[in-house]
């Protein structure tokens, strides 16, 4: 079995053969949510995570190996390949190791080691490294003299020699190896203040910090990383000279000729040429944790907001707050069809916003408008305050609900939102965007770039196609997991559909524009550039509400259509029941059968047997609406009217390292400290997603810093 496969299987607890299944699909194109939902067999039925994880760190053991190769080919070049060098790099497990491993091979540009060789100092230099009976440097350093090649004396020879050694022992990979490891258990993290007397900034905690390498948090990392280039903060990574030199020295002074030299020689590789290194080298290890650490929350973070349940089938007014151009005004339909716009001045005095309160009374009238979906940006607090009137002076019968904005803008500026709405002004095609995210938040997040959706900490400061192609992740998970509608679904949507690309998702639009509603599945495949690869990667996650054949409704792959009625026929239903709703009995009755059984019958495997007893029960149900639904308002809190002890209940709108931010129906998100937690846990992440509803109690209100603490311990 190839070792790569070997590794995955080792590292992830899972069977050979299921990795390598995994590998081979990935190899062939398949995509990620198409191997966890129709490939179960195949892998054990791993989650989507776990196969990303595999895919992830697949690339790592293939891009290590492929520098391996590379390493090993330009040592050979140079005819210093051994059996032993050569064996040592194929067993190192990080691209690191075998970086410290080819370091003393590398071309370098001119040290003084270089210069020193060039001078014909090696052998002098050889003399006291070596193993052996003692030998007087000062006196065989006189056969070393000579002008002509710039070493006037004995002492320049001496030198010279110790500039080799430095070189050689900074080059060993066995003592950068100890050294890393030293610096990951005793090295401290140390950040201050770059002037004298700083201001009072958001890095007054980091003005004088010092934090153990091995348990520094990644937001730290993140926070001093931004400080330093900002010029607010100086940064170091700081061991105790004493132990590093000490360390250096065990492993490579004992026994040699000339012990005292190479004392001497040790401490200035370590204070020359190692430390600077090492530092750089530790905190970019730190820096690359803390990325992929901040990756990972803000990935955990977008599924619950791009899963949150949608409020469908209801009539819904966006408004995009402002003070100076006023406040956007959308009205859509329950399709998201847009069928009025508007722009008002709440804030810019009574009259105007008692003006303001009878033209949103009309719109709501006309269109018989149930929801209003206010975002969060600028004057949204005014804005609250007015719809909480105009509900009043309507008797009641609507509800708002504070609704995330980041992003909109970037997309109402977007050349994709001047596709979808040409006729409009960027700033109405926000208060569209606002009122759609309440319909159908998924829908709308996907015709966002997943950075700017802003459910994180520090992503501006990340490595952009990492944390994109994390990011991408995610959102085709969610859009697979849901499915979309082949008759109503953007090419926005569809383009995050397993196996489809932004051109056949366009295609696939302008085919039904063209031709009329999809009817079949199998239409697909008349799809320009949609050939059969494709259909097979996407066409379980696409619906057809329309067809005749109640399957094609549901998230069952067409490769399946016949063991799905080979399994109704063996349980005693047809698809007529699966259509009228007559099923309940299914899953028992399959369950009383046995899986393995009905898997000879229906020849089809147990997971996807039960995959489709599962779909087949909740034909056509949208998998979102069975989380809770978002928190709808019809009054007002303000800061001011918060007291400690105050019991509430807030809605998290972000999951971070050192706690969880709640929307308390204030304006300002509470934040709800990790020590503050029913329960401890090592990440808030443990007990809360982004959407969960918490009841929570007030600790504290700081209004001239704009900060609410919160706690979710009862007082």
């Amino acid at each position: 079995m190839d070792p790569i496969i070997q590794t995955l299987a080792r590292e992830l607890g899972r069977a050979g053969e299921q990795v390598e299944n995994v590998v081979k699909l990935i190899d062939e194109g398949a995509t990620i949510p198409f191997i966890a939902r129709y490939r179960k067999e195949l892998h054990g039925s791993m989650d989507d995570q776990l196969l990303r994880e595999l895919a992830d760190r697949l690339q790592y053991l293939r891009n290590l190996d492929a520098r391996k190769t590379e390493v090993k080919t330009s040592i050979e070049n140079q005819g210093k390949l051994t059996e032993e060098l050569s064996a040592a790099i194929d067993s190192a497990a990080t691209l690191a190791e075998v970086e410290d491993l080819y370091r003393p091979y590398k071309q370098k540009r001119r040290t003084r080691a270089t210069i020193a060789r060039e001078k014909g100092l090696e052998p002098l230099a050889a003399l006291a490294f070596a193993y052996g009976p003692a030998v007087d440097m000062a006196a065989a350093a006189l056969d070393y003299i000579d002008p002509e090649k710039g070493v006037e004396a004995a002492e320049d020879a001496l030198q010279g020699a110790s500039d080799i050694i430095a070189e050689l022992i900074s080059d060993d990979a066995d003592v950068r190896k100890e050294l890393r490891q030293l610096y990951l258990r005793r090295a401290m993290l140390v950040s201050k203040a770059a002037d004298k007397e700083p201001e009072d900034t958001v890095y007054r905690l980091y003005y004088d910090f010092k934090q153990p390498v091995g348990r520094v948090q990644g937001y730290q990392v993140l926070a001093v990383n931004r400080g330093e280039r900002e010029n607010i903060l100086k940064v170091s990574v700081e061991l105790d000279q004493e132990t590093a030199h000490i360390a250096v020295r065990r492993m490579v002074v004992p026994n040699r000729a000339a012990m005292d030299f190479v004392r001497s020689a040790a401490d200035d590789a370590y204070d020359r040429l190692i430390q600077p290194s090492m530092e750089r080298e530790i905190r970019n290890t730190l820096t690359d944790q803390a990325n992929e650490g901040a990756i990972h929350m803000f990935a955990l973070n977008l599924r619950p907001l791009l899963m949150q349940p949608p409020v469908k089938g209801r009539v819904t007014m966006g408004l995009d707050p402002g003070f100076r151009m006023g406040c956007k005004v959308a009205v859509v339909d329950p399709t998201g069809k847009v069928l009025d716009t508007e722009v008002v001045y709440p804030t810019h005095g009574v009259r105007q916003k008692a003006e303001c309160i009878d033209t949103l009374s009309a719109m709501i009238r006309k269109h018989g408008v149930e929801h209003i979906a206010i975002g969060n940006g600028t004057a949204s607090r005014e804005t609250e305050q007015m719809t909480v009137e105009l509900i009043k002076k309507l008797g009641g019968g609507v509800s708002y609900m504070i609704v995330s904005e980041a992003g909109a803008s970037v997309y109402s500026a977007s050349k994709l939102a001047a596709e979808e709405f040409p006729q409009f002004d960027v700033n109405l095609r926000s208060a569209v965007s606002i009122a759609r995210r309440l319909q159908d938040p998924l829908a709308e997040l996907v015709k966002i770039d997943p950075k700017a959706i802003g459910v994180g900490q520090y992503q501006h400061d990340m490595p952009q196609a990492r944390l994109g192609e994390a990011l991408d992740g995610v959102v085709e998970d969610c859009v697979n997991a849901v499915g979309v509608d082949a008759n109503t679904a953007s090419p926005s949507l569809l383009q995050r559909v397993s196996g489809l690309t932004a051109a056949t998702a366009k295609n696939l639009v302008k085919y039904r524009e063209e031709n009329g509603a999809f009817t079949t599945r199998k239409q697909l495949l008349k799809v320009p550039k949609l050939g059969p690869k494709a259909f097979e990667q996407c066409a379980g996650f696409i619906r057809v509400p329309e067809s005749k054949s109640v399957l094609d409704n549901t998230g069952v792959h067409p490769e399946s259509y016949g063991a799905a009625e080979k399994l109704l026929a063996a349980c005693g239903f047809s698809l007529e029941d699966v259509k009228a709703g007559s099923i309940s009995e299914l899953k028992a009755r399959a369950e009383e059968a046995g899986y393995e059984s009905l898997s000879k019958t229906c020849g089809a495997g147990a997971p996807t047997l039960a995959d489709i007893v599962k779909e087949l029960s909740k034909h056509g149900r949208d998998p979102r609406d069975e989380l809770p639904p978002p928190i709808l308002r019809t009054d007002v809190m303000d800061a001011k009217d918060l007291k400690p002890g105050m019991e509430l209940q807030g809605t998290v709108r972000n999951v971070i390292d050192f706690g969880v931010f709640v929307d308390i129906g204030v304006h300002q998100d509470g934040l709800v400290h990790i020590s503050k937690l029913p329960r401890r846990v090592k990440h808030p992440s443990e007990l809360l997603s982004v959407g969960d509803v918490a009841t929570v109690w007030v600790v504290e209100v700081d209004e001239k810093k704009k900060r609410i603490s919160l706690t979710m311990k009862k007082p």
